[in-house]
């Protein structure tokens, strides 16, 4: 597998993000081949869609105000994060724990990290429908069949720093599910499911980086995954509540 960091310049809203995707590979020398997978980061289409929040425009409610204190977060964006979350499960300083569109994410998915002076990015609306209409207009314009990943920096339990989550899919099965198969020792295999989407997203992320890089485009090259004509969501990609070990243990406040 290969994997291709691809700068660009700021996205502006509006912005139409295939032209970006094969400009920008353009200027390094890089054409699209059938079954490469394009990943994007969040940001990027954030940005395209004006998901931009300016801080000074936002006015706290008591709610808003009651866990910026307990958390140390600005009001401003407490408030935010009452609005974007579906559930609140608790937090740490400066970070609280929600879920967002079926995943488990720190303050909704909003971040201040490459944002302009005193806004936040939320994350963008409809990800798995711009994955599609993003692959759908690449093939359009280039007769190549590609796939596109839509990714932000996640966390995981008791570990220090982020990974790659996937947020959308369209032109892969983002799940391998080894449940019908057998161990080595010929044992049947009862639970085990590969997050192939997720894995692809912390390869990505890697090059990507959380600074000022301004690599938001990954080119996958020679994945091994399963190419279909399909997009997928983040709820399609969630273990159901009821069967998921993080979230058998946690309580909505």
């Amino acid at each position: 597998m290969e994997l291709y960091a691809i700068k660009t310049e700021t996205v502006k809203v509006g912005d139409n993000l295939a032209e970006v995707i094969l400009e920008s590979a353009k200027k390094q020398n890089l054409q699209l081949q059938n079954n490469d997978i394009v990943v994007l980061t969040s940001k990027i289409l954030a940005y395209a869609q004006g998901r931009m929040a300016r801080l000074a425009d936002v006015k706290p409610s008591a709610d808003a105000r009651e866990l910026a204190e307990k958390y140390s977060l600005q009001p401003e964006l407490a408030e935010l994060i009452l609005r974007e979350a579906d559930e609140i499960y608790g937090g740490v300083k400066r970070a609280v724990l929600t879920l967002k569109d079926g995943i488990l994410t720190a303050n909704a998915g909003i971040d201040n990290k490459n944002a302009p002076k005193g806004y936040v990015a939320l994350w963008p609306k409809d990800p798995q429908k711009w994955a599609e209409q993003i692959r759908v207009e690449i093939r359009q314009k280039t007769g190549k069949r590609i796939a596109v990943l839509i990714i932000d920096s996640g966390l995981t339990p008791l570990r220090k720093g982020t990974v790659g989550l996937a947020l959308a899919v369209s032109g892969f099965k983002p799940i391998k599910d080894y449940r019908k198969d057998k161990d080595i020792y010929g044992k049947p295999i009862t639970i085990t499911q590969n997050a192939v989407a997720d894995d692809l997203a912390c390869a990505a992320h890697l090059l990507m980086g959380e600074s000022a890089e301004k690599t938001p485009i990954v080119l996958v090259r020679n994945a091994p995954v399963e190419f279909e004509d399909k997009s997928y969501g983040s709820k399609d990609m969630m273990m159901p509540l009821e069967e998921c070990l993080f979230m058998g243990s946690l309580k909505v406040h």
